[in-house]
């Protein structure tokens, strides 16, 4: 396990080293998982998150160099998107899903297929993808099974709590990635952070830089 609290997810050691990418979406105001990362494996962490207060929080803070942040989102198009924030002012999680009780004070941000930050980043491929994306990421599933990418782990937090989702779209959300070549192997407690790798036989598309 890696991280502490909210930050916590569970993950698999094989084949970890310093040459291991790591693309990290959804950081909020806690990078303890992508810290403990770089602690213990000497990883590159390149983590994502449009959110004002996230970036405001990143710029005060004393990061190591193989920590690169980027002020952008992930979805299933490149271009912009209305960000909802929380309905609590004091939370820091935005949302591309409607949110009526703050529409009124959305912002626009910009966001990326994962295909597309591959190739402006010049990676061939992902070992660890871990997904936070408040409720996106049913989306972003459903674009990544239309390409050939297939990280060796993905680590998703399901958004099955808010309202108009549900756990049937999450039950649809991980059989889609069982049938693109994932097994799931770690299931937090709150039933939440759902953790899978990628089968042996199951080859990832190296895309060119």
């Amino acid at each position: 396990m890696h991280g502490d609290n909210d930050g916590l997810w569970c993950l698999c050691p094989d084949e970890l080293s310093d040459k291991t990418v790591v693309y990290s979406f959804g950081i909020g105001t806690d990078i303890s998982f992508d810290l403990s990362l770089i602690e213990t494996y000497g990883v590159t962490v390149h983590a994502f998150d449009p959110t004002p207060k996230s970036i405001q929080w990143l710029e005060s803070q004393t990061m190591p160099d193989n920590f690169v942040p980027h002020p952008f989102g992930l979805a299933d198009h490149d271009g912009e998107v209305s960000f909802n924030p929380p309905i609590n002012s004091q939370n820091v999680s935005h949302t591309m899903l409607e949110r009526p009780e703050t529409s009124s004070s959305a912002i626009t941000v910009p966001v990326f297929r994962l295909p597309s930050i591959m190739q402006q980043l010049g990676h061939k491929k992902i070992d660890v993808l871990k997904v936070d994306i408040e409720g996106a990421e049913y989306c972003f599933i459903d674009d990544l099974a239309r390409t050939l990418i297939r990280p060796n782990q993905i680590l998703i937090e399901f958004h099955h709590r808010f309202p108009g989702i549900g756990i049937p779209k999450t039950k649809r959300a991980i059989q889609t990635l069982k049938n693109i070549g994932y097994d799931l192997y770690h299931v937090s407690v709150e039933q939440s952070e759902f953790c899978f790798k990628r089968k042996a036989n199951t080859s990832q598309l190296r895309i060119a830089a």
